[in-house]
């Protein structure tokens, strides 16, 4: 069996893969909230997470790998905008996730195995596990408390708290620039349970009506569907503090377990033309617009051109690179297929997801003529050749001349080369050219394509 190895954030190395029950792997990756469409930042941990769950179904084998990617359909930014565009919470989240799910499936992307709604999990009734039962599960072991109808979690009751961020309590107090609320015992206590104002979703709970804190969402969803402890949490940098900071202070202190995840990996941040992504800058991109323009296989491979856990810089030039590569890679492969991935590239994504190096492989493969293993690859990496072929066709020049005209100048330009009057081939050839048909030489004759 391959060995995997995964850089861990939680240990700061690169350590073997070695799951909790290798008949149950399991893995649990945050999802979006959708009050708007995604944007192209957004693809990365869902493209990058997509190939490791690619990669354990072949390691474990399909049945065996479980994966697990939310949706928060409860949130500040959900009530805002659904008020804005005056429509339904509902409508809204309907709307958008159905816009999200369309987006990351053209990218190439697998559905995972389960995809909870937050407000699913927020009371599921009796022996259920759920947002309001873990609250007062904190509760009862001094993790948390009630004040002014909130419920935060008591920072303080959890010495370990800080160690995936590699930050000391002392040094996250001292460098809280927010106003503390009155009613907290610790300025970096949060959330757990808030009440809702007039007009917001609300759910009953021993603490009034109200709604659950992001963060718990999270942990309960995770907890109910994969179990106390699992194997792989993963999500965006950005997310290391304090959002899986605070799960894994939930999660651990309210099962009494060490960890909440054994291993946790965390992709790194997209620039777009090398600056950050912002609508001030106008270089705010969705997916949607990206896909407007570049078929989904093309933004995907862009995405592996850096390292996961590297800052990638999303450029025009970087997607016309990837647009030739597949296009060489297509053209090369074989029509029908070998039933597994090449292993020089399993051996690449193994050594945590090493994709420039995969990429090589691929280089090689091509090279070497191997087109079976290299059609085969290229399914397992989530890559369409008919998507492409169709994105390719969609955009190609339309003829500009009717095929008996091209038949009679290429007619022209032989009997021209037949009597070694070059000048006048060249010159034939040159005006096809100018007209959009391109002239392909070979030892059984001239053949024509439509110039791109």
């Amino acid at each position: 069996m391959t060995t995997l190895k995964l850089y861990n954030s939680l240990t700061r190395s690169k350590d073997p893969f070695a799951p909790i029950d290798p008949q149950d792997v399991r893995m649990y990756v945050c999802g979006p909230t959708v009050y708007d469409r995604a944007h192209i930042g957004n693809a990365r941990p869902v493209i990058v997470f997509d190939l490791l769950y690619r990669l354990l179904r072949h390691v474990y084998g399909a049945e065996h790998v479980k994966y697990v990617r939310n949706i928060t359909d409860v949130d500040d930014k959900i009530n805002a905008r659904a008020a804005e565009r005056k429509i339904s919470i509902h409508e809204l989240t309907a709307e958008t996730a159905r816009g999200f799910h369309a987006d990351v499936a053209e990218l190439g992307c697998l559905p995972p195995t389960e995809e909870p709604r937050a407000t699913e999990y927020i009371c599921r009734g009796e022996g259920e596990l759920d947002m309001i039962k873990l609250v007062e599960r904190l509760i009862e072991r001094g993790h948390a408390y009630e004040a002014d109808g909130h419920v935060l979690f008591d920072v303080a009751s959890m010495p370990a708290y800080g160690r995936l961020a590699r930050r000391s309590l002392d040094e996250m107090e001292a460098g809280a620039r927010v106003e503390v609320a009155s009613y907290k015992k610790g300025p970096m206590d949060f959330v757990l349970w808030k009440p809702s104002r007039e007009g917001e979703p609300a759910w009953p709970s021993p603490w009034g009506m109200g709604r659950p804190g992001w963060h718990l969402e999270c942990s309960a969803m995770a907890a109910a569907l994969l179990g106390e402890v699992f194997d792989i949490h993963g999500g965006g940098i950005d997310l290391i503090f304090p959002h899986h900071e605070n799960e894994i202070a939930q999660s651990t202190c309210c099962f009494g377990h060490e960890r909440m995840a054994n291993v946790w990996l965390h992709n790194g941040f997209l620039l777009v033309e090398g600056e950050k992504m912002s609508k001030s800058l106008g270089n705010f991109v969705t997916i949607r617009e990206v896909l407007a323009d570049w078929p989904g296989d093309v933004a995907r491979l862009a995405m592996f051109a850096a390292h996961y856990r590297q800052p990638i810089n999303w450029t025009l030039k970087g997607l016309q690179e990837a647009e030739r590569t597949l296009g060489q890679w297509f053209e090369a492969a074989a029509a029908d297929a070998d039933p597994r991935p090449a292993p020089g590239v399993i051996e690449a994504l193994a050594d945590d997801l090493n994709t420039p190096k995969m990429i090589a492989e691929m280089h090689r493969l091509r090279s070497e003529g191997g087109r079976k293993a290299l059609s085969g690859t290229l399914r397992f990496l989530g890559f369409r050749q008919e998507a492409y072929e169709d994105w390719r066709a969609a955009r190609a020049p339309e003829q500009s001349l009717p095929t008996e005209e091209i038949e009679r100048l290429i007619d022209a330009r032989i009997a021209a080369r037949r009597e070694r009057n070059f000048a006048e081939a060249d010159r034939i050839r040159d005006e096809l050219l100018a007209k959009g048909v391109l002239l392909k030489d070979s030892a059984t004759g001239t053949s024509w394509e439509v110039a791109r």
